[in-house]
């Protein structure tokens, strides 16, 4: 079936009308009537081709929210109207040890991601949620739950569930002194969940007129890391630091604010960089990166986000304003995530 959608030709070209096919969902798939998508950097990132390999045209969008119109004969998770999720992935080769354990996202064979990228025959090109409707595999939907606007739940498919994982993975609880770098999409993500585990939480930001947000949304505290003495200061203070930032960073100034045997890890995807090995060797101290997480996960994730009353702070936009949204992310200036109201594509 032929659907509307909003795609870029080449890595200088805007996102414009486009039209997509969409297959009839087989036997385990599921039609999904797109609500909402989430704006995320990495379509920014993809559809400029600033990562290298990037298929076009290009359809981006990897935060869906919609509801089920039709499943195949012999689904039997779904039915019609289920209000459901789609994510990073759309399927996976199902056979190694990762997939097998419920961390599709992490296929030793190369997952299929939700656009630009192939289906798992290798040759079938994905397009992703800037568009009304995308067929998925049963397997690879997660179930909103009630208790989560569907507009603010778009996010969580990836800017949650990737700050969420690392997280739950390093065993971030009670009582421990957590720093989130970074309070933007991200960011301010990471800062509510790790304040509904628990944790004592410190905002990390080069600008000082986030202070205000930082409070806002639940912080313990906020530091202003260009300030002439925040490193010496807050020097092995704290057990986790989630790392969200995109742009090149020091990692040795930041790992020198862990504390013995403390876990820094990364989020965002910058520039690469270079660590002195004494930050990590001096205290014992651990350098770690996180995808966002697998099926399993990103469903626990979401019923956490319903229990806690955890959304994304989303600006809510037509399709027609995603270019001014690239232009306005790259500018940090959302507060914290757009999302695109599909509704004005048909």
């Amino acid at each position: 079936m032929k659907v509307p959608a909003f795609a870029t030709r080449s890595p200088s070209s805007h996102l414009t009308p486009f039209e997509i096919e969409r297959r009839e969902p087989g036997a385990h798939d599921v039609l999904i009537e797109n609500l909402f998508c989430g704006v995320c950097h990495s379509d920014i990132h993809q559809a400029r081709d600033e990562w290298g390999g990037s298929i076009y045209p290009m359809v981006p969008g990897h935060e869906i929210v919609g509801r089920v119109k039709k499943v195949g004969r012999s689904v039997s998770k779904w039915k019609a109207e289920d209000l459901v999720g789609v994510g990073v992935i759309v399927d996976s080769c199902r056979r190694c040890g990762p997939c097998k354990s419920g961390e599709e996202v992490y296929c030793l064979n190369g997952p299929s991601y939700t656009y630009n990228s192939h289906e798992q025959d290798g040759k079938t090109p994905t397009f992703g949620g800037y568009s009304t409707h995308i067929t998925v595999d049963e397997n690879y939907i997660m179930r909103i739950p009630q208790g989560i606007p569907p507009d603010s739940a778009a996010p969580l498919m990836c800017a949650g569930i990737t700050t969420y994982s690392p997280l739950r993975h390093w065993n971030v609880k009670h009582g421990q002194s957590v720093a989130v770098l970074g309070l933007g999409g991200l960011g301010h993500l990471g800062l509510k969940f790790a304040k509904a585990m628990g944790a004592e939480v410190t905002i990390l930001s080069h600008s000082p007129s986030k202070r205000n947000d930082s409070k806002r949304l639940g912080a313990d505290d906020f530091v202003v890391t260009s300030s002439v003495d925040a490193f010496r200061a807050n020097a092995g203070r704290f057990d986790f630091i989630l790392d969200t930032v995109s742009a090149q960073h020091d990692y040795d100034a930041y790992l020198g604010l862990l504390k013995l045997e403390g876990v820094m890890a990364l989020v965002g995807l910058p520039v690469p960089g270079s660590i002195r090995p004494q930050s990590l060797v001096d205290r014992r101290r651990s350098l770690v990166g996180s995808s966002a997480g697998g099926i399993r996960e990103t469903q626990e994730m979401l019923d956490f986000s319903a229990e806690h009353g955890i959304g994304a702070d989303i600006e809510k936009i037509p399709i027609q304003r995603v270019n001014e949204a690239y232009e306005r992310t790259l500018k940090s200036d959302v507060k914290y995530r757009f999302v695109i109201d599909i509704a004005s594509l048909k």
